[in-house]
């Protein structure tokens, strides 16, 4: 439905994005994750046409952005958007909903209809007298929202729909999301650099990195088989680690890492240089020297750093290889578990994720 080709995008002398080639399908959410300032914001002003490639092509249904003005129009009024800071216009709630409507000269009594379907939509019926400067964050995002769907938009366009508001509106809004898309087809791409927003909500993850596209694809491919190390490190993949295989044996590969043979399965032959991939939630720790698991890999070290991340705790292991684990709170006390303690870290081979390394 959406198609980017070769889109390069400069202000001035600085380059924004570079040579970006992907397409969104209809009916999908399309996630483009990555941190600030990486021009995920710019794709969506691309794609709505507020700014033009400098070079470059956009389709929308194998229509060339770089059309008539009639045409632009015809084409982004199929579009809505929704910026990351959205601003509360003069008035009330009703008003600030039912501003495109007007602009398209819709009837009154649609009009009126529309605005109370989109309100409930996003949760805020009765809503229509408010003041829409006095609404909290969470609400004022709702509205903006109610908004866009109000036109009933083929393509709806979120830049950080959820940035800086609390959990609870949080929860609401990616709820709206899935609900918009699930219920009504429509074509959802959204910017974020909630990794966990990302995976939570999209059909297919893109990762923007300095400017660049570096990888799309559903989100077990992005965040258990990142393509690199720049993107493993992005989606919250700690442990990396260069090595070279010493011996493959049907699928099962021998790599030595810093002096340590760990066991993964690739297909990469003996003499390979590869780069690992393991995810922290992938160790299992087992305390005690006789903790061993029937994993394939067991590497005894010590706990050298314990950090809790919510319900959460987030391990640092010396086994000659710093390991980083993250396992709940309930299993880290009922392990009975401290810094300085030794533990078994326990991985299958399965659970690396192994990429041929450029020398």
């Amino acid at each position: 439905m959406i198609e980017l080709v070769s889109v390069c995008k400069r202000f001035g002398g600085k380059e924004v994005l570079r040579d970006l080639t992907f397409s969104v399908q209809k009916g999908e959410i399309f996630t483009l994750i990555g941190p600030s300032g990486t021009g995920k914001t710019t794709i969506l002003r691309l794609i709505n046409m507020l700014d033009d490639p400098t070079s470059g092509t956009i389709l929308i249904d194998g229509r060339d952005t770089k059309a008539s003005e009639g045409e632009r129009v015809m084409l982004r009024r199929r579009m809505s958007v929704v910026f990351q800071k959205p601003a509360a216009l003069r008035g009330n709630v009703y008003e600030n909903v039912a501003l495109g409507l007007k602009f398209r000269g819709t009837p009154a009594g649609e009009v009126r209809q529309r605005v109370s379907e989109a309100l409930g939509l996003v949760g805020l019926e009765g809503y229509e007298e408010r003041n829409a400067t006095t609404l909290s964050g969470g609400e004022l995002q709702r509205v903006a929202i109610a908004r866009a769907l109000v036109s009933r938009p083929e393509i709806l366009l979120m830049d950080e729909p959820t940035a800086n508001l609390d959990p609870g509106s949080t929860e609401r809004i990616e709820n709206l999301i899935l609900t918009q898309n699930r219920q009504f087809g429509t074509t959802i791409v959204l910017s974020t650099h909630d990794m966990i927003q990302g995976q939570r909500l999209a059909t297919r993850i893109a990762v923007i990195l300095d400017r660049e596209l570096r990888q799309v694809g559903d989100s077990r491919e992005i965040f258990y088989h990142p393509g690199s190390r720049e993107v493993a490190r992005m989606v919250g993949v700690e442990n990396i680690f260069d090595g070279r295989i010493i011996a493959n044996e049907e699928g099962l590969a021998s790599i030595d890492v810093g002096g340590f043979t760990i066991f993964a399965t690739c297909p990469y032959p003996a003499g390979s240089s590869v780069t690992v991939f393991i995810r922290p939630e992938e160790l299992l720790l087992l305390g005690g020297e006789k903790g061993r698991s029937s994993a394939r890999n067991n590497l005894l070290g010590t706990i050298s750093r314990v950090t809790p991340i919510g319900p959460n705790i987030r391990i640092q292991v010396d086994a000659g290889v710093l390991l980083v684990a993250v396992i709940t709170r309930r299993s880290y006390d009922d392990l009975g578990l401290s810094p300085g303690a030794p533990v078994y870290c326990s991985f299958k081979a399965s659970a690396l994720h192994v990429v041929e390394r450029v020398r």
